[in-house]
């Protein structure tokens, strides 16, 4: 339970306040996941980002720059973003969460249902630290700890991409959400969140190129989901292999759109 709630007004004053409690303080955005089981915080203050200018969202030489306090309900509403972006910002169901939740939050919580890191992962995206330091989305993820993010910058959003979630319904959990996407030198990025710990990318498939039935097995075999109440490991396997594939026919197919 937050017991200390702290309002700086710039980011040297929120990295000083974390510096001074570390671990017993925990940022707060939105509040979204803080206040929300499986993610609700046991941290006792909470030092918030309301105040500080980074809801910012900005083209820049072909990228976009999203800061990590845009509500994800109005990133949805901007009329330039990537058709997959817009997709799976949608599969957060409710409107409400959507206009709560932070772009920040959704990369910072790091937790077991992540709808919008598949499609992050395969449009190359960067985080930026409030420090100045710069990272791949993959190798934040690979390292969390409690770094102050300012921005996120997609590096490719105009690749032709295609995400999908499967779930049992529109509120429930999702069993696996997934993204695929075609680089201009026809490489392949697969992301896959829902079967591991975290979402993932599979470079040792993409550098295969496969497709069709090839490809499904591929990626049922790369994987090692667990039994849940969303279905068995075999069932997970099966699904993954075959989204990806479709996934995959889905961006082939917005390419010939294009031509």
């Amino acid at each position: 339970m937050i017991e200390q709630f702290f309002r700086p007004t710039t980011i040297e004053q929120a990295m000083d306040l974390k510096r001074r409690f570390q671990h017993q303080a925990v940022w707060f955005a939105g509040g979204s996941k803080l206040n929300a089981t499986p993610t609700k915080t046991e941290r006792k203050i909470a030092i918030s980002l309301q105040n500080l200018p980074m809801n910012n969202v900005d083209w820049d030489n072909g990228t976009l720059r999203i800061g990590v306090l845009t509500k994800l309900q109005q990133l949805r509403d901007m009329p330039s973003i990537p058709q997959a972006l817009y997709n799976a910002l949608g599969f957060i169901y409710s409107r409400h969460l959507r206009n709560q939740s932070t772009m920040g939050g959704e990369i910072a919580a790091q937790q077991t249902e992540s709808l919008l890191l598949p499609v992050l992962l395969v449009l190359d995206t960067e985080v930026v630290c409030a420090d100045g330091q710069i990272l791949s989305l993959e190798d934040y993820l690979a390292t969390p700890d409690d770094r102050l993010l300012s921005e996120i910058i997609i590096k490719k959003p105009f690749r032709h991409c295609a995400t999908r979630k499967i779930s049992h319904s529109a509120a429930g959990w999702s069993v696996i959400t997934a993204a695929v996407a075609i680089t201009d030198k026809q490489q392949y990025r697969i992301a896959l969140d829902g079967v591991g710990e975290k979402a993932r990318r599979l470079p040792a498939i993409e550098s295969l190129a496969l497709q069709g039935e090839e490809l499904e097995k591929a990626v049922s075999n790369a994987i090692r989901p667990v039994d849940n109440l969303l279905g068995s490991a075999a069932y997970q396997r099966y699904i993954a292999g075959i989204l990806i594939a479709d996934l995959l026919t889905d961006c082939r197919q917005k390419e010939e759109r294009s031509k």
